[in-house]
């Protein structure tokens, strides 16, 4: 008797799936395909409009005064420190691993340590001087703030767009990616200031131009990975 109510409820149609609902129905009609990421081109396109715009904060406010009364081989290593600061972290961020597409968050915690760091320590310790410089010491320190407003105000641009080109794809160490951008923004407002500024103080150029690069990285890991979230 058992085995034939077996086959019994074997031989039933399968019961009907309940309605998904209106709202539902109404989602799924709405997916849309997904753009596949272009890093390259999307590193191209930050680097190119930061370097724009840094480059015309520079023609609006003018270049330094001693800029010819300085080493130009300091000007020289220095910028190139600065710039170089700017895109590694920039093309770290974007450019994943060749075969993965896990960001390579630990690299850019590293950069945005070390950058934080070794330029304030270079501001300190290098900082050539010429006849119309400008000093202003601990004693009129605080009067040179708005260098480091003018570098956030720079790093502001790089870390916007690689925070709209990371949007969706860092799930895990999205703040040290963040943090990351944050620093090479920080390093594109140092060279700005490295061009624009006369001041050459070490408290001045240590804290206010380089000390620009860890503030950014810091406000950039607070804030960037709520924007990079779908």
């Amino acid at each position: 008797m058992s085995d034939r109510l077996l086959d019994d409820v074997a031989a039933l149609p399968p019961p009907a799936a309940p309605p998904l609902g209106a709202a539902l129905e109404a989602e799924l009609a709405g997916l849309a395909p997904v753009p596949t990421r272009r890093p390259a081109r999307q590193l191209a396109i930050l680097v190119g409009i930061s370097l724009i715009y840094g480059a015309g904060l520079v023609v609006v406010l003018s270049t330094r005064r001693d800029m010819l009364d300085l080493p130009m081989g300091w000007l020289a290593v220095a910028g190139a420190a600065w710039l170089g600061g700017f895109l590694v972290p920039a093309y770290v961020a974007l450019v994943p691993r060749r075969g993965s597409m896990m960001p390579r968050w630990p690299v850019l915690a590293v950069a945005a340590i070390a950058s934080s760091i070794g330029f304030v320590l270079l501001g300190a310790l290098v900082h050539p001087s010429g006849e119309h410089s400008r000093q202003l010491n601990w004693e009129h320190f605080p009067q040179g703030h708005g260098c480091l407003e003018l570098g956030l105000l720079t790093a502001l641009v790089p870390v916007t767009i690689g925070a709209i080109f990371l949007r969706g794809v860092l799930p895990v160490g999205a703040r040290w990616v963040a943090a990351g951008l944050g620093a090479g923004g920080g390093c594109l407002g140092g060279l700005v200031l490295h061009l624009h500024c006369p001041i050459t103080d070490g408290p001045h150029v240590a804290l206010m131009h380089a000390g620009a690069v860890g503030v950014a990285a810091l406000l950039s890991a607070a804030l960037v990975p709520r924007a990079t979230r779908r």
